[in-house]
């Protein structure tokens, strides 16, 4: 198994490989000039995410500054996603964001992790889990999303969570750890108390 498999399979590797680092700081030059892009030029925007991100949809905004440890290149976008400012992807392997989702300024999605071992972490292994985010969720501002997790559709979180945990659809989630406090009820009066997560 090669280091690039590794990356997207759990297992341990080495993150300091010449030839990955390489390749990494290509994608970065992206994403630096990708939030150097002044504000009246929302086309070339859209056009840099498309070449950056492993998918993205139509309708995708992303408030600069965006932060993504590759650039976004394991980054899968549906369609009408939003992000605020100051959106952080661990994407050293993959993060899937459904349709219509929309993140709160500061939140982190992270990926890659590290294991207890401390011998192991002093020669600077990782390892990377898959984070999948469904469709029309509402990501609270600093909502801190750990590796391998894996949240349904609709879901609300409350600003400030961490989510260590598996989310099931149609819940509002707060916490350190998140938990689920309701349900949500697509025709309940009330709905619009989730705009106090944000």
């Amino acid at each position: 198994m090669d280091i690039r498999e590794k990356m997207h399979s759990g297992e341990l590797y080495f993150p300091g490989d010449e030839e990955l680092v390489k390749e990494q700081l290509g994608y970065l030059e992206k994403l630096y000039d990708f939030n150097q892009i002044r504000p009246n030029e929302q086309e070339k925007r859209a056009h840099m995410l498309k070449e950056m991100f492993a998918e993205v949809g139509e309708n995708c905004y992303i408030e600069p500054p965006l932060h993504c440890n590759f650039g976004g290149r394991h980054v899968h976008f549906g369609k009408n996603v939003y992000a605020n400012f100051n959106l952080t992807l661990v994407d050293d392997t993959h993060i899937y964001v459904g349709d219509y989702t929309m993140f709160g300024p500061n939140v982190t999605v992270a990926s890659a992790g590290h294991p207890l071992d401390p011998d192991l972490r002093r020669q600077g292994y990782q390892y990377n889990l898959p984070v999948r985010i469904g469709k029309n969720c509402w990501i609270g501002a600093g909502v801190v999303i750990v590796p391998g997790i894996t949240i349904g559709d609709n879901v609300v979180i409350g600003a400030g969570s961490v989510v260590t945990k598996d989310l099931p659809s149609n819940v509002v989630a707060v916490g350190n750890p998140c938990r689920v406090l309701r349900s949500i009820e697509e025709s309940s009066p009330h709905c619009h108390e989730a705009r106090t997560t944000r």
